[in-house]
């Protein structure tokens, strides 16, 4: 009975943090508290949504080549396909219209994904206190927001954290529903063709590097992780075959995104300086705050990278454990990072919401190694974290305010 009774309490623990959300979003979206509660919820479909709303209604239409403005009526190839897909699927089931089926579409996926990590918390046998801790961790983002919005979010972070949790269980069915999430998250972004990459990686840390050099005996070593990786990239290559097969250009999206958004991808942007802002943004200035949110993000990633690394000295590290949310957290951040460097960091608080997500879950795994902490230090540590997630919060509240009123956020 107990095995049948924790997926269902991670079930409805899921549904209460994206009801929280959704409340929580939609409180903030009238600062006046005027307009009705529908009216308030429908301002949740902005900016992007209308592009996936375009998509929906018109399909995929462009010019050869794209034009160099953005005008989705007549290039809106610039978008994977994953998000529209499902959103026509429910639109069909339910019979909502396509801004409301947009808005389901999202807020089903954050559902899954909080139900995902909260099996995930159950499995780490972690306390009650340290799942709520992790939730609010995630949910007080200042972009936490757009998990409950008409953005793709929320499916993107759902199928791959289901795509972590399905290759750490045993067994084919297990394999298949990694599988189709996998497929569902290299067809909802780009990036999730890399991040398809980490069943691959995984078994190379468990089993070894082939050192002979011989690739029929690499492959045979690695034949079952490396089929996972290869059918879970099909959802991204299909998008492309698409592409090729109506246009005649594979990389149409690559195209429609550096002519409509001035996307010029800098893969070595990482690692250059002056991509890295330090000084504390003023609140008002998305811009301002993607690029400190990008300086915080990297500077992270080598504190991580030195604490596990000290941590693993020792033997006694499960940094395996953990290493699939690192690599993911990794990738999507290098590649927005690449793509948006050309636009001074635009939309960086929005993407880091994926990478903070995933380093929350790593930390909460990490969390289980270290020995209980002095009194005093547990609640100096709350009373710091209770700070931070305050001012995210509000940050996020001025954000959404700002959001459902047509400005730009991120």
């Amino acid at each position: 009975m107990l095995r049948y009774l924790s997926p269902l309490k991670c079930l409805a623990l899921g549904l209460v943090v994206t009801i929280a959300q959704v409340v929580l979003a939609v409180g903030f979206s009238d600062a006046e508290g005027e307009g009705s509660w529908p009216e308030r919820y429908h301002t949740l479909v902005q900016h992007d949504s209308f592009w996936f709303a375009n998509i929906i209604d018109r399909g995929y239409n462009t010019t050869l080549p794209p034009i160099d403005h953005k005008e989705m009526e007549v290039s809106n190839v610039a978008f994977f396909p994953a998000y529209p897909l499902l959103t026509i699927a429910l639109r069909r089931v339910t019979g909502l219209d396509t801004y409301s089926a947009l808005l389901a579409t999202a807020q089903l996926a954050t559902w899954a994904f909080w139900t995902y990590f909260f099996l995930l918390a159950e499995r780490w046998a972690l306390s009650m206190a340290a799942q709520l801790f992790g939730a609010l961790a995630i949910v007080a983002h200042p972009a936490a927001f757009y998990l409950v919005a008409g953005y793709s979010e929320s499916l993107f972070l759902a199928s791959l954290v289901g795509f972590i949790y399905w290759n750490t269980r045993p067994g084919r069915t297990a394999a298949v529903l990694a599988i189709l999430h996998g497929g569902v998250m290299s067809a909802t972004r780009i990036v999730g063709l890399i991040c398809a990459g980490w069943p691959l990686l995984q078994s190379i840390l468990e089993k070894g590097w082939n050192r002979t050099g011989n690739f029929r005996a690499f492959v045979s070593r690695q034949r079952s992780p490396l089929l996972v990786t290869i059918l879970s990239m099909l959802g991204g290559i299909s998008f492309f075959i698409y592409c090729q097969v109506r246009w005649g250009r594979w990389d149409l999206y690559m195209l429609t995104q550096h002519a409509g958004w001035a996307i010029v991808p800098d893969y070595l942007a990482a690692f250059k300086l002056r991509n890295y802002h330090w000084e504390i943004p003023p609140y008002a200035s998305p811009l301002m705050v993607s690029q400190f949110t990008s300086a915080i993000a990297g500077g992270l990633f080598v504190v991580l990278a030195t604490v596990e690394l000290l941590a693993a000295r020792g033997g006694r590290s499960g940094w395996r454990g953990r290493i699939g949310f690192y690599f993911c957290a990794a990738v999507i951040y290098y590649l927005s990072l690449a793509g948006v460097a050309s636009v001074q960091m635009e939309s960086m608080l929005r993407y880091d919401l994926c990478v903070h997500a995933l380093v929350i879950l790593g930390l909460l795994h990490f969390l289980r190694e270290l020995p209980v902490a002095p009194a005093v230090v547990r609640a100096l540590g709350m009373g710091v974290a209770a700070f931070a997630c305050a001012a995210g919060l509000a940050l996020q509240g001025y954000y959404v305010w700002n959001f459902t009123q047509g400005n730009w956020v991120a």
